[in-house]
């Protein structure tokens, strides 16, 4: 897995990378597995106005060819982080039990022909139960 951190409109202190490097680590690190890439985008939209305007933007690529896109908005960037880092390790969390919930196999036919044979013979007698005396 390949992960990208980058700034847009403020220099990337190195504790801040790091903070971000750990915080995702937390948050996904159970998931490597399926991430092909993991994009981190940090931006300050107002500039130096100031406001509620620190954006953690974060892109996960998982395996065919789906992609988590989650972007939080806060006044703190590190509170953006972890909001961002939270809420994306839902949606891959709902992703990948998606995945598992396709990925079942399918009942052989032979098994299949005497589950329905059997449900046949169990309707057959219920045919000869006489119905309810009112």
């Amino acid at each position: 897995m390949r992960m990208t951190i980058q700034a847009n409109g403020f220099e990337m202190t190195e504790a801040l990378r790091a903070y971000t490097e750990q915080r995702l680590a937390s948050a996904l690190g159970w998931a490597r597995e399926h991430m092909h890439k993991l994009a981190v985008s940090l931006s300050d939209i107002n500039g130096p106005r100031g406001g509620v305007d620190k954006r953690c933007k974060i892109q996960v690529q998982l395996g065919g060819g789906r992609e988590v896109i989650i972007e939080d908005t806060e006044a703190d960037l590190y509170a953006a982080i972890d909001r961002a880092a939270d809420r994306a390790d839902r949606a891959v969390v709902r992703q990948v039990e998606r995945t598992r919930d396709f990925a079942r196999e399918r009942i052989p036919a032979q098994l299949d022909n005497m589950g329905s044979a059997a449900f046949g013979e169990v309707q057959e007698r219920a045919d000869d139960i006489p119905p309810r005396v009112r």
